[in-house]
C-alpha cells in the first residue's frame, strides 16, 4: 500500500472501528472513497488525522481540547468533521440503496460522496457558494453522479419537500421543526444540537405524522451551521 491507502486502512481500523463503526457497508464506502481527494492541498497531511480540517486557507492550529482530538481555527468557519463523527453518522443513518437524502452543509463534499455510494441520490444545501463550488468539483472528480447541489438557506427547507434521509453536517442550537417536517414517515435525520462545549450527536427518526422519536448518540463539539 501507498501511505495514503495505510493512512486510510490506519484511520478505519484505528479510529472509526473503536468508535463502534462496524457496519460493512458503511466501512467498505469510507474504504472506498479517497478522503486525500477533498481536502485542501495545505492539509493533504491530515486527510486522514481524525480532526476537524478547516476549508479555508489557513494553517495555525490549536492543541487538542476535545478528547484528545487536534482543532484548528476555521477562517470562514467551516471545517470537514473527523472520520469518527463521519462514521457514526453514515452508521447511524441506516442507509438504503433507495433512499433520498438531503444533506445541510455541503462541506468538502466528502460525506456527500460517501452519502452517494449508500443511497440513491443526495440533494447537498449550502449558503455558502464558494463552499457549494468546492464540494461540487470534488464529488464530479469522484465520478458520484447523483448528486445535486443548490445555494440554499435552512429556512427554505419546508414540508413540501420529503426525503428519507437527512444528515446536517454542522450543529444546530436545537432541532430545527422544518428539517423534522421535510422527513418521510420512516425517515431518519442526524443532528448535533446544542452549545460548545458539549453539544449531543441525535438520530430523529418519524414514526408518523406528527410522531417523531429522538436517540442521544454521543457527546461531541462541532462548528454552528450557517445557514
Amino acid at each position: 500500500m501507498n501511505n495514503a491507502e495505510t493512512a486510510k486502512f490506519n484511520m478505519i481500523e484505528q479510529q472509526i472501528r473503536p468508535w463502534e463503526v462496524l457496519d460493512n457497508q458503511v466501512l467498505s464506502t469510507l474504504s472506498r472513497v479517497n478522503r486525500e481527494d477533498f481536502v485542501r492541498d495545505a492539509y493533504k497531511g491530515l486527510a486522514y488525522a481524525d480532526c476537524q480540517i478547516p476549508l479555508g486557507n489557513g494553517v495555525s492550529m490549536l492543541p487538542p481540547t476535545i478528547e484528545g482530538r487536534m482543532l484548528i481555527p476555521l477562517g470562514n468557519g467551516v471545517s470537514m468533521l473527523p472520520p469518527t463523527i463521519e462514521g457514526r453518522m453514515l452508521q447511524a443513518l441506516l442507509l438504503k440503496a433507495d433512499d433520498e437524502v438531503l444533506e445541510v452543509g455541503s462541506g468538502s463534499g466528502y460525506v456527500t460522496a460517501c452519502l452517494a455510494h449508500l443511497a440513491h441520490r443526495v440533494s447537498s444545501v449550502d449558503s455558502n457558494a464558494e463552499i457549494i463550488d468546492f464540494a461540487r468539483t470534488n464529488v464530479a472528480s469522484c465520478g458520484c453522479d447523483n448528486v445535486d447541489f443548490a445555494q440554499r438557506g435552512l429556512a427554505q427547507i419546508d414540508a413540501t419537500d420529503a426525503y428519507d434521509v437527512i444528515a446536517v453536517t454542522r450543529s444546530l442550537p436545537t432541532v430545527p421543526e422544518n428539517l423534522k417536517q421535510a422527513l418521510k414517515t420512516g425517515g431518519r435525520m442526524f443532528v448535533v444540537v446544542g452549545r460548545s462545549p458539549v453539544m449531543q450527536a441525535l438520530l430523529i427518526t418519524r414514526i408518523g405524522g406528527s410522531e417523531w422519536t429522538t436517540q442521544s448518540l454521543f457527546e461531541t463539539d462541532l462548528p454552528r451551521l450557517k445557514l
